[in-house]
């Protein structure tokens, strides 16, 4: 209770942060799941540890030594029995409905995203590729919209970095198609509630659907390599079309001699 007391004093009139329990503020309707289902397990935290911790005063307050008597046992009695077989039982059970259902939601994959992002992890950046956004007179290497950047460079400003830019529309159903070309990386914005690990040889998948327009910073979550700290990326959701805008720029420069990083 002193260190509930202690959040609630710290947090002060910032009412949604202390209910996001630790969380950051949800962009996508995925991570509004994730952190309902992680209010939900405090909520039943708290109950479980309320009707412990109550039993246990109850049993210091009213069932103290007062001589040598023993007080009346409860053993074989089969009602409290069967209550403390069942009970938890259906505590577990519904604990798991609710996980199962969740996690079935936020891993599902659509049939038809409206949008596809293939992430390629390396030691130590990102490379970002738009396929159903096309540069045929690319004399570059990319048949495709391509954003590559490079790892964080100590010293230098924020509106100097060239990391790489990932930008992904509002409200759209966006798939990531995430594989690594050396070694285990993990992708994570924190918004996002949500991280998967990128694999070589292997393609993981997942779907978010954004909810907010803004700027974060997203990182790599798996132990890569020397510098890995440095493994970061921009992200940008943005308006339908605004997104389009983008696009339509990221094209006109990338079918002329220097137009990828």
């Amino acid at each position: 209770m002193l260190l509930a007391c202690l959040a609630i004093v710290t947090t002060g009139c910032q009412s949604t942060a202390f209910t996001r329990l630790g969380m950051p503020v949800p962009v996508t309707k995925q991570g509004q799941v994730t952190l309902a289902m992680w209010q939900g397990s405090w909520i039943a935290a708290w109950c479980v540890g309320i009707v412990v911790w109550g039993g246990i005063l109850w049993a210091i307050i009213f069932h103290r030594k007062r001589g040598d008597q023993l007080p009346r046992q409860v053993r074989y009695n089969l009602p409290i029995e069967i209550l403390y077989t069942v009970l938890p039982f259906i505590m577990v059970g519904v604990m798991f409905y609710f996980t199962a259902r969740d996690e079935d939601y936020i891993t599902r994959l659509p049939a038809h995203p409206d949008l596809t992002v293939n992430v390629i992890g390396m030691q130590w950046t990102w490379q970002f590729q738009y396929p159903h956004y096309k540069t045929p007179n690319s004399s570059l290497g990319y048949p495709v919209v391509t954003e590559v950047g490079q790892m964080w460079q100590p010293g230098l400003p924020m509106n100097q970095q060239h990391l790489p830019l990932l930008v992904i529309p509002e409200h759209e159903t966006v798939e990531f198609n995430l594989t690594s070309i050396d070694v285990i990386h993990s992708f994570w914005v924190p918004p996002f509630e949500f991280k998967r690990d990128v694999i070589p040889d292997f393609t993981n998948r997942f779907a978010v659907t954004p909810i907010a327009t803004g700027s974060w910073i997203g990182n790599c979550t798996e132990l890569c390599g020397v510098y890995h700290s440095r493994m970061l990326f921009r992200i940008k959701i943005v308006t339908p079309a605004q997104f389009t805008a983008w696009i339509h720029k990221q094209q006109a420069q990338q079918t002329t001699p220097g137009g990828v990083r």
